[in-house]
């Protein structure tokens, strides 16, 4: 997946209830939609999901213009031209490298 991919399908987002009910609880601090665009603006695949269903999914590690770091999920669906947004939430310092990019081991 290229993040190419990922740019062209922005303006058409669509966040799924799971991510809008994870926006508004995020324990480290409420995410508004304004900063998902700017993480995804700047962001980078960090994994992904090819055999996710009903789309390939990846994991986006983003900052907001704050510098706020954002994990995003999120599915392109190229031929509708609309990006799907699975979960977001900040990654927590006890389970995340201080990179965001690699977990901690258990």
């Amino acid at each position: 997946m290229h993040y190419d991919a990922i740019r062209r399908c922005v303006q058409g987002s669509r966040f799924t209830d799971h991510a809008r009910r994870e926006m508004d609880t995020e324990p480290l601090g409420r995410i508004v939609a304004d900063e998902i665009l700017e993480a995804l603006d700047s962001g980078e695949i960090i994994e992904e999901y090819p055999d996710d269903a009903p789309y390939p999914s990846c994991l986006l590690l983003g900052r907001t213009r704050s510098g706020r770091p954002l994990h995003i999920v999120c599915a392109p669906v190229l031929e509708e031209g609309r990006l799907i947004i699975v979960t977001v939430y900040q990654p927590d310092q006890a389970r995340w490298e201080t990179d965001w990019q690699r977990r901690k081991p258990r």
